[in-house]
């Protein structure tokens, strides 16, 4: 078995790169997770000052020097601002499973990134030893559903009111992939 993350690789697509999050990140993506309409399916409260997502990066960069997630930023390879982020989390090396999840930036949806950049997650996960994906999606969310089942993902359940966001219970989809 491989599972070794301790080195974060850049990943490469026909208009991508994925490259790992740093701290300096943050400022690149407080536009994006500062859009209360990209947010709305996002487990966090809306994003209000650049502050919360320094300290949000601060928390995925720990999780990633803990062994625990890799948090990739998407840059185009055509020099444009950064689109999004990718990440797998909760990686569970017993077991051989992670969950894979994604932000967009609205002027990049449509483009097709997100269907573009999985494959090439799945593939390194796969190659990592990792035998089962999972995603989240938010009740709603059709577009994200939409990706992760054009790339196998298949739905295998509701979580009821599995996320607190805005003082409400939200339900989510869950979504399986088997590697």
């Amino acid at each position: 078995m491989i599972l070794d993350f301790d080195r974060v690789p850049i990943l490469e697509t026909e208009r991508l790169r994925l490259e790992p999050l740093t701290q300096a990140d943050a400022a690149l993506l407080y536009p994006i997770l500062g859009d209360a309409e990209i947010v709305a399916f996002w487990d966090t409260p809306d994003v209000d000052d650049p502050d919360m997502v320094g300290d949000l990066i601060r928390g995925q960069i720990d999780a990633m020097n803990g062994g625990q997630a890799i948090h990739w930023v998407m840059r185009p390879l055509d020099g444009a601002p950064v689109v999004g982020g990718f990440e797998l989390s909760q990686i569970d090396r017993r077991h051989r499973r992670a969950e894979v999840g994604f932000v967009l930036a609205r002027t990049a949806s449509g483009l097709g990134y997100e269907a573009e950049v999985l494959p090439a997650v799945v593939a390194f996960a796969a190659a990592s030893g990792l035998r089962k994906l999972a995603a989240r999606t938010h009740l709603g969310d059709r577009s994200s559903e939409t990706v992760l089942e054009s790339m196998g993902f298949t739905e295998e359940g509701l979580l009821r009111g599995h996320i607190l966001k805005d003082g409400e219970r939200r339900d989510c989809r869950l979504f399986g992939l088997l590697l």
